[in-house]
């Protein structure tokens, strides 16, 4: 504790009612006559506005907020998939986002040889993976399947090698999207005790889920979104206590 890891400054980033992202805004003037005159394709709304915030290291921030709150676009600001339109995000150290676990999974290779291939596009080295194959398949509980093509796999089982494989490091910043409510009950509580262990190794989380009890457990800090803006950030307890009170 007490060493900044990763801090947002006035982050802001807008879309268009399509759900795509908006073009700069050197671009728009162009389009203020559709839109005077009803015409929608050009609609935007800001997704995230005046996002700032700062944590330090081995801090754990449940983010908070309705479906359409902006958490998961949040992350994938933090994450790099979205860039913002205005603010900046200043991080020291690798951030690894378990965002869609699984989603860089070739369907038609083996377990396997998804471990290899997802492994190297979250930045290790096949020298690594390969001193930690045997730890990642026994994880995963998936011996017996870890030679069958991932298109056989149930999104269980996909979510639990793409966990196995993203936490076998320990980074300075974690981003979890609803990824402790895969698999089942047996695999959910081992995923969460690992997630406690990487956060004792003065790991920093970021921590989006439905169930408020799981953010007690798991987050010090906590912050409430609401139409893309913060409206509470603070101590856990107090924080939760608002959001209870909040959707009633």
């Amino acid at each position: 504790m007490g060493k900044e890891t990763l801090r947002l400054e006035g982050i802001g980033i807008k879309f268009n009612l399509a759900g795509k992202k908006a073009k700069p805004k050197s671009t728009q003037l162009k389009d203020i006559p559709s839109m005077i005159f009803g015409g929608n394709k050009r609609q935007e709304f800001w997704a995230l506005k005046d996002i700032s915030f700062s944590l330090e290291r081995g801090d754990r921030l449940g983010i908070l907020g309705l479906n359409g709150a902006g958490k998961s676009t949040l992350l994938k600001v933090i994450a790099g998939v979205f860039k913002p339109n205005e603010g900046k995000v200043i991080h020291k150290g690798t951030i690894v986002p378990l965002l869609e676990l699984g989603a860089g999974f070739e369907k038609q290779y083996t377990g396997t040889e998804n471990i290899f291939l997802y492994g190297s596009m979250l930045g290790y080295s096949r020298k690594y993976l390969q001193s930690k194959y045997d730890e990642i398949v026994e994880f995963s509980g998936l011996k017996k399947f870890i030679d069958v093509p991932i298109q056989n796999y149930s999104s269980g089982m996909r979510s639990k090698l793409g966990f196995s494989i993203a936490t076998i490091a320990e980074p300075e910043i974690l981003i979890l999207d609803e990824v402790l409510s895969v698999g089942d009950a047996k695999f959910r509580k081992k995923s969460e005790a690992k997630i406690h262990s990487m956060m004792e190794g003065g790991t920093t989380v970021l921590f989006v889920s439905h169930s408020l009890e799981q953010v007690k457990r798991i987050c010090n800090k906590a912050m409430i979104l609401e139409q893309g803006r913060i409206v509470g950030f603070g101590d856990i307890d107090k924080v939760s206590a608002i959001y209870a009170e909040m959707i009633g």
